[in-house]
């Protein structure tokens, strides 16, 4: 059953508008008809099978038949605070932590990043970048059946993340230069009962400075090797996001 959200404001009782892009995704790709069941998430992780009554090139009516009890999220949110990549690196790491449950995706500016001189072109209303990421997002949220749809935010400082991780439960830092220190030894030692909100953070392509990891260690960050391998910036995050899906979250199954 394909599967599409709709802001909330779309949804009236028992009816619903689906517009934008996704029509003509609908007649003309799907080549969906009058009669068709299809899923309707309203973008706050409420969903809904619902029968197609009406295409036209504007928009698709639904009716609303019933709701529906699946929730693919994660018993825990992951958030990945991401070093920025050079080129469309990111475009790849939205997509691919979305698809594996990431909660939301912040890109950080830290002392190595080398597009941080862009970094105020992300705090206009219209970045196109942005939006990109986020539709990217919303795409790859479809795809993969999500719930709800990851948000993509705009770049921080560094300092700024500090903040930020103040409301974790679990911050962990994959680092080069740590040996010996991974996952399956940091999960010995946690409590995983009340581990709920997990942030994870990604140096950029040249890496952590050392008075960044030790800011981090400061606030409680464990630090860890994700092995002996150097993992490029766009992969490390998925793989680390893996790990911790797997031992913490819904990865691999329940049973």
């Amino acid at each position: 059953m394909h599967k599409f959200f709709v802001p909330k404001m779309n949804i009236d009782g028992n009816n619903a508008i689906i517009d934008g892009e996704d029509v003509k995704h609908i007649y003309r790709v799907l080549r969906l008809q009058v009669g068709d069941k299809i899923s309707i998430n309203n973008s706050e992780g409420k969903e809904y099978v619902g029968e197609i009554t009406l295409i036209d090139k504007k928009v698709v009516n639904v009716n609303l038949l019933e709701e529906s009890s699946i929730n693919n999220e994660s018993p825990i949110e992951v958030y990945l605070f991401q070093g920025m990549p050079k080129s469309t690196k990111m475009d790849l790491i939205v997509q691919k932590n979305t698809e594996l449950g990431v909660k939301a995706i912040t890109p950080i500016i830290t002392e190595r990043v080398v597009v941080k001189t862009h970094l105020k072109e992300f705090k206009k209303e219209e970045c196109k970048k942005l939006d990109r990421w986020n539709r990217i997002a919303l795409e790859a949220s479809k795809q993969s059946k999500r719930s709800l749809v990851p948000k993509i935010n705009v770049p921080i400082e560094f300092d700024n993340l500090l903040g930020e991780l103040k409301h974790m439960d679990l911050v962990v830092v994959p680092y080069e230069n740590e040996e010996g220190y991974g996952i399956k030894k940091l999960v010995e030692n946690i409590d995983k009962i009340h581990i709920n909100k997990v942030a994870i953070i990604i140096g950029p392509e040249g890496g952590f400075e050392e008075i960044e990891i030790s800011k981090l260690k400061e606030i409680g960050a464990k630090i860890i090797t994700l092995g002996p391998r150097i993992l490029r910036t766009e992969t490390a995050g998925f793989t680390c996001l893996s790990l911790i899906m797997y031992e913490l979250g819904d990865l691999g199954g329940n049973a």
